[in-house]
């Protein structure tokens, strides 16, 4: 399973990850429109990011959450009907929605963070 492994010890606050996410897929630099969210207000810094646990996929009354086959959870823009189960059930509070935007969203592992990090703070791993 693929999936973006952190290290807050290493986390700079920077934010880059989060501008790099949401500059790439809302073509918008928005923190709130980031799949993974930094927390600098505690020691070391809390990195949030979906570990791909799966549990929204049997959530969805629509079947738009999938799992591809390296393992990542996958939401179809065209199949969701926007009720937010997925996000209501998140264990991780890694699912996310933003005011204005229909679908809920994720991260895919895609790693464009990972590239952008300047502390080497995030990893894309296989477990």
């Amino acid at each position: 399973m693929k999936v973006l492994k952190t290290y807050p010890e290493k986390c700079i606050s920077c934010h880059v990850c989060e501008s790099t996410c949401s500059s790439l897929y809302f073509k918008e630099d928005n923190a709130d429109l980031s799949c993974i969210q930094i927390h600098d207000q505690t020691q070391p810094t809390q990195m949030n990011v979906c570990n791909q646990c799966q549990t929204c996929v049997a959530a969805c009354p629509t079947c738009a959450i999938t799992v591809n086959k390296q393992g990542v959870v996958m939401i179809s823009k065209s199949l969701c009907i926007g009720c937010l189960m997925c996000v209501a059930v998140c264990p991780t509070d890694s699912m996310r929605t933003a005011f204005g935007k229909h679908n809920p969203f994720k991260c895919i592992a895609c790693g464009a963070c990972v590239k952008t990090c300047p502390a080497d703070a995030l990893e894309i791993a296989e477990l």
